[in-house]
């Protein structure tokens, strides 16, 4: 499918129309933004993780039944999905308080809801995407009160799908937010991307952790994460090679941990100590 001019840039992400108007293609940025846009940055490798992530997620989700707009990954960071017409809410589904909850109700960090907590917000940047219930969305006519229903619906069974993949890997879904569109025939379908915030922090996962499993992912894939059955066997030559290549100063750790797919720089050190 050819891919035409842009349509739209948002904070995270660029949309391209195609030949056929019934698709565009979503390419994924390395922009890294905060409060409404107002702080802004870059993330080397952000848009990449995020388009194989999400795409991964969406498959997942798609086998397990749940209508989405993905359709297939074009490249690292190019996605072809169906256009939709986002609906102006926000879901958040909470499984643990934290983040803004805690904040906003004077709760400690950390307490393991009974049942999970679903949030909408009405998407708009200049209002800071207030808080409202049904009866608000229903008013402001973002969406039809049956289409709340099935979009709860939809969002406590990605979290029970979500959840089960990333305990998996030996992570705690905390929270997350999730976004829905329109096909034009009006099927409902979860679209744009799967975001996660406060899992890590309250998990007890350290930052070196994430940056070693972001570089696993970029090299290898969302397969690089799962628990590992048995050691990987190294040969001799790259072993000398990564040495070499450490010692003559030519790489860093990090560069050499990545180009030759080591799970960590732990393996390099102990190959500096034969």
């Amino acid at each position: 499918m050819k891919k035409k001019e842009q349509l739209y840039e948002g904070k995270a992400k660029k949309v391209y129309a195609t030949d056929n108007s019934d698709f565009v293609i979503v390419s994924y940025k390395d922009d890294a933004t905060a409060f409404d846009g107002k702080k802004k940055g870059t993330i080397l490798g952000k848009g990449v993780i995020n388009n194989r992530m999400t795409n991964y997620l969406m498959r997942k989700l798609s086998d397990a039944g749940i209508p989405t707009h993905y359709v297939e990954e074009l490249s690292d960071r190019e996605t072809l999905v169906r256009k939709v017409r986002i609906v102006p809410l926000e879901v958040i589904v909470r499984n643990i308080s934290a983040g803004h909850f805690a904040t906003r109700y004077s709760v400690a960090e950390g307490i393991i809801f009974d049942e999970p907590v679903v949030e909408f917000s009405y998407k708009n940047d200049d209002l800071h995407d207030p808080l409202l219930n049904e009866d608000h969305a229903v008013a402001l006519k973002l969406a039809t009160r049956e289409e709340i229903a099935q979009i709860k619906t939809y969002a406590l069974k990605i979290n029970e799908i979500l959840k089960a993949i990333l305990l998996d890997v030996g992570v705690t879904l905390v929270d997350f937010k999730l976004e829905f569109g329109k096909m034009s025939d009006g099927t409902l379908v979860l679209a744009d991307e799967i975001s996660f915030s406060e899992a890590a922090r309250l998990t007890g996962v350290d930052k070196k952790s994430i940056w070693r499993w972001r570089n696993l992912y970029l090299s290898d894939g969302p397969t690089a994460l799962m628990p590992q059955t048995s050691n990987k066997v190294y040969s001799q030559e790259l072993k000398l090679q990564a040495v070499h290549e450490y010692l003559d100063g030519k790489s860093s750790q990090a560069d050499i941990v990545k180009k030759y797919h080591l799970r960590s720089s732990c393996q390099l050190h102990n190959w500096l100590k034969v």
